[in-house]
């Protein structure tokens, strides 16, 4: 991959990734206002938002910062289903559906987040034909991105699932990026193994295996992709 390439050259992200901050990028000044967006609240990392079967309230405005949505089985083990990026709304499906949270919310870095009440909300997407049909838009891709996602965990190795997953991971993690300048992925273990849906014994195991093929290196809990191409020829995706 040469610096001035995209990854979108090289790699659909967008099948393995759905992203919702379109959704209120440029919205007409008067739909904006109908959603009343409240003044982000600080969320410290490993800080709880909202929690599966909790009454949905409202929805959430990631101003800054990284959230991970995920359920938590039987046996009290967490499954990350996403990561959300700065710009992004979480917990709008629960409004939509008129049911309690489908999952729970928690910061993974400390972030600024914005609460819009239901009630704004829903008026909102009464009021303003941009809003629905951007978050149409928004849920139809999320629905395919949901499904490559559960045939990647039941088709792939823990070795093609976490090259995946990095290479996704390094495009959220990207801040005021140029070609060639490193991605730091600062992500715990846990965490990770908790994405890649795996023990975090695999995950440590595979990424030893990657550094010292040289395809990246970490520090402490970051991890630096040096060497998208052969993630992604790891990924074995097609």
């Amino acid at each position: 991959m040469t610096a001035a390439m995209s990854i979108r050259d090289i790699f659909p992200i967008d099948k393995w990734d759905f992203k919702t901050e379109s959704i209120l990028a440029d919205l007409p000044p008067a739909d904006m206002a109908l959603l009343s967006v409240l003044s982000p609240q600080l969320y410290k990392k490993g800080e709880i938002i909202f929690k599966e079967g909790a009454y949905a309230s409202g929805i959430f405005y990631i101003v800054e910062g990284k959230v991970k949505k995920y359920k938590v089985d039987t046996e009290s083990r967490e499954h990350i289903i996403y990561v959300a990026n700065t710009g992004e709304l979480i917990g709008y499906h629960a409004i939509l559906a008129e049911e309690r949270y489908l999952d729970s919310a928690a910061a993974l870095e400390q972030s600024g987040i914005a609460f819009i009440s239901k009630e704004n909300f829903l008026a909102a997407l009464r009021q303003s034909s941009v809003l629905n049909n951007r978050l149409l838009k928004t849920l139809s891709h999320e629905f395919s991105v949901l499904a490559n996602s559960l045939t990647l965990q039941s088709h792939k190795s823990v070795r093609e699932r976490l090259a995946l997953q990095l290479i996704v991971l390094r495009e959220k993690y990207k801040v005021n990026f140029q070609p060639g300048m490193p991605v730091e992925i600062n992500m715990g273990r846990d965490d990770l193994a908790s994405l890649v849906g795996t023990a975090r014994e695999n995950v440590v195991r595979v990424l030893k295996e990657f550094k010292e093929a040289g395809i990246l290196e970490t520090k402490g809990r970051k991890i630096i992709v040096q060497d998208v191409a052969r993630l992604i020829s790891i990924a074995n995706y097609k």
